[in-house]
């Protein structure tokens, strides 16, 4: 087994993954909402098979960790559409920071992001990652929903 550089792409890939489950354990701890804390519990879990997965990418299937899919896509899916569900319309910016838990997630959207470039760099150099390029994509779009809330339920209306 060779040593990877730790500036190699797919560390800072795994990295910023890590740093990403972490922000979601910031936001999961000060939410006062216990079904949003189980809902980014089981982010959290995804995002660690997230990580095998490309940690194992290049490898045979007998080597490799269970899949990672479809399956975590359609979750993702069904928690935006219920998160979407209770959000009024988005007429302008929203400019983070107006709960703690709002800010938390924002911050998650911002490292989720990052995650998906890195897995870009990947992807150019040959890995076939598109569906955890989907995953992070979506999974973005579900933090900066989830961070709306937590502001509305906090009692911070957004900007008109």
């Amino acid at each position: 087994m060779r040593e990877l550089s730790k500036a190699d792409p797919r560390l800072e890939a795994l990295g910023t993954l890590d740093e990403l489950t972490a922000c979601l354990g910031l936001a999961r701890a000060q939410t006062p909402d216990a079904q949003r804390a189980a809902l980014l519990a089981a982010l959290q879990q995804q995002l660690l098979a997230l990580g095998s997965h490309i940690a194992s990418a290049g490898k045979t299937n007998a080597e490799r960790p269970l899949g990672f899919g479809e399956g975590e896509l359609a979750f993702l899916e069904r928690a935006l559409e219920e998160a979407g569900k209770q959000l009024p319309p988005l007429h302008g910016f929203i400019l983070p920071g107006a709960s703690p838990t709002g800010a938390a997630l924002h911050l998650a959207r911002t490292v989720c992001r990052r995650a998906e470039r890195r897995l870009v760099a990947l992807v150019e150099q040959g890995a076939d990652l598109s569906e955890a390029l989907r995953y992070l994509n979506r999974l973005s779009d579900l933090l900066f929903a989830l961070a709306r809330l937590a502001d509305l339920e906090a009692g911070r209306p957004e900007p008109r």
